[in-house]
């Protein structure tokens, strides 16, 4: 009598272990992260992660954001934006082609987009609210992990050689504001004033932005109309040498009608730029607040070294899943030390480029390329 009044335990045990054994299926997280957008599949959009480009020794980027139409983009567009492009990859080709190392060659290259009015980056910058210019830029070395950034300058003509003397002649990463002026004005760089910035185009984007705000929308709303006016744009470029050392630099004029002393993910180590030998070097453009929040261009090369994913996955991993599920859009370019890109972007479009061993020079300016 006493066996069979137990009886009841053995089917109960059984039901036990079989919901233990569904608990680690029942808590895995879903395969799309909530808030995930679904997106076309295109050249560096949608779901395949496969390379850009193999052979590639420097890309540049000038910016994510509005893309460029066939149907209604000009030849004399086209061509401007192309020889941008095109212009930034021969500065940086030439330095890497009489033997100058990585950085040498990101800094020769970004200075090139910097200078054209077309990108938002120092000569193009976009105004903040009260109708100033704020630069931010970033190198990184993939060597050892030097890096250097300005924030906030308002007189220095080229941000990026600004931050590359951080790295070289500072024990510091970062410098903002008039102290990152005047180190760079100590330093040999020529001050510039405010108007050396100023651009009709960036001007009309700045009223069109505050006529927007005062109808209720928000200034990250105040884009839709010229070419490039959208954009989150910054420029950037990722670089490999003969020694296979790679480095990163990004360069911004922020964001149209961005509150006086905003500063994005372009000048911070891990957001907007990283390099680390033996994984990637990377540049980002697109939502600041998000790649920030979202760590976007370290965490790619966490994927690489902790995760042992490709450059491509990896960057699709960040540009199309996780900085999607927190609210933003963007792109980057990533580059490995094999000389394999990837150029992920999930915003409507993406400007970039790049050379390749052979010296072949390639530049996208539309979506479907």
């Amino acid at each position: 009598m006493r066996v069979r009044s137990r009886l009841w335990i053995v089917p109960v045990l059984a039901a036990l272990v079989a919901v233990v054994a569904a608990l680690p299926a029942l808590s895995q997280p879903s395969a799309e992260p909530a808030g995930t957008t679904s997106l076309a599949v295109g050249p560096g959009r949608g779901t395949p992660s496969r390379p850009e480009a193999t052979g590639v020794v420097l890309a540049v980027h000038g910016g994510a954001g509005t893309a460029l139409r066939r149907e209604d983009t000009d030849a004399r567009t086209e061509k401007a934006y192309r020889d941008g492009l095109a212009g930034a990859l021969r500065a940086g080709q030439r330095v890497l082609r009489d033997g100058g190392g990585s950085v040498a060659a990101v800094e020769a290259a970004v200075r090139g987009l910097e200078d054209d009015p077309l990108f938002n980056a120092g000569r193009g910058a976009v105004f903040t609210e009260d109708a100033g210019h704020e630069l931010d830029a970033s190198v990184m070395r993939g060597s050892d992990l030097a890096a250097g950034a300005v924030a906030g300058v308002r007189h220095v003509r080229n941000p990026v050689s600004a931050a590359r003397l951080v790295m070289e002649r500072t024990p510091h990463v970062l410098l903002a504001g008039q102290g990152a002026d005047d180190f760079a004005a100590r330093n040999g760089l020529p001050p510039v004033t405010q108007d050396y910035f100023w651009t009709q185009a960036r001007w009309d984007s700045l009223m069109k932005a505050k006529e927007r705000s005062r109808g209720g929308r928000t200034p990250a709303d105040a884009g839709g109309g010229a070419v490039g006016e959208a954009a989150m744009g910054t420029v950037g470029a990722v670089a490999v040498d003969r020694g296979r050392d790679l480095a990163a630099a990004t360069s911004t004029g922020g964001t149209t009608n961005k509150m006086a002393g905003r500063v994005g993910d372009s000048p911070v180590v891990g957001a907007g730029t990283y390099a680390k030998n033996g994984t990637v070097a990377a540049s980002a453009t697109g939502h600041g607040e998000v790649f920030l929040r979202g760590a976007a261009t370290a965490t790619i090369s966490h994927l690489m070294e902790f995760g042992g994913r490709d450059v491509a996955s990896a960057a699709h991993e960040v540009v199309h899943e996780r900085l999607t599920a927190l609210g933003g859009t963007g792109g980057v370019i990533a580059l490995d030390p094999r000389g394999v890109l990837a150029a992920p972007y999930s915003s409507e479009g993406m400007f970039y480029g790049y050379v390749t061993t052979d010296g072949k020079v390639v530049t996208k300016v539309f979506p479907d390329e």
